[in-house]
């Protein structure tokens, strides 16, 4: 990790807030400060963080609000939950919002910073994934994945999940080898003589929806897998 650890804090007490900031930063930290889930949205969609220390109760937009959708541009991003709530139900949904770690107020600083520190331990050394583009563009063709659409030069279909799901594999595999047993296991869960049987079935209907677009082909590597190749390939 090159220069300062990057935090973006999101805490509406404007006492705790500032105190934070203040002891992150002399602790050799770079903070960013909001104080509402929105600001802090914004915040997060204009910068890039390392880690996110976030309050549950804030105006605009509540704290496990703001993680879901933080989530689904960027599974890997730590969090870390500061709340005054100590039921179990809200622990398990912090947690299931997305929390790396979650702490009860009043708390001490120093924990903090040990927390923090062994959230960005475990997530050391790990390369964040990109987070996904809203549309793969394969040759004269487009895939929205999160609309389960494709586009071909001949018109837009829509994708079963399964379908789109093992297509979503294919585009992050673009013009490389996307191995069997890895669709296999992330698609159906498992790598079963009946899952792969099912996996062929559905290559050959992607292959069929992709004949409308000449630029796009999804071959087979004998013994490997499969390639998505595209007019981009060298």
């Amino acid at each position: 990790m090159t220069g300062p650890t990057k935090l973006l804090v999101v805490e509406d007490d404007p006492n705790l807030g500032s105190l934070l900031s203040q002891y992150l930063q002399a602790k050799g930290f770079e903070v960013d400060l909001r104080t509402d889930g929105v600001q802090g949205k914004q915040a997060y969609d204009q910068g890039r963080y390392d880690l996110l220390i976030l309050d549950v109760m804030l105006p605009q937009k509540d704290g496990f609000t703001l993680a879901r959708e933080i989530r689904q541009k960027d599974p890997a991003v730590p969090i870390v939950f500061l709340t005054a709530k100590s039921m179990k139900q809200d622990t398990l949904a912090g947690f299931e919002s997305g929390a790396d770690d979650y702490m009860t107020k009043p708390f001490s600083m120093e924990e903090l910073i040990l927390r923090i520190q062994a959230v960005l331990r475990r997530a050391n050394g790990v390369e964040r994934p990109e987070p996904e583009p809203e549309r793969y563009q394969l040759g004269n063709s487009q895939f929205d994945p999160r609309k389960q659409v494709l586009r071909t030069p001949v018109g837009e279909r829509r994708l079963t999940t399964k379908e789109s799901e093992l297509l979503r594999l294919l585009c992050q595999h673009q013009n490389k080898v996307l191995e069997r047993n890895e669709a296999l296991r992330q698609v159906w869960g498992n790598d079963s003589y009946f899952s792969g049987r099912s996996m062929d079935v559905y290559i050959a209907k992607l292959r069929k929806y992709l004949r409308e677009d000449p630029s796009v082909e999804i071959i087979n590597v004998h013994g490997q897998g499969f390639r998505l190749i595209t007019g981009s390939a060298e």
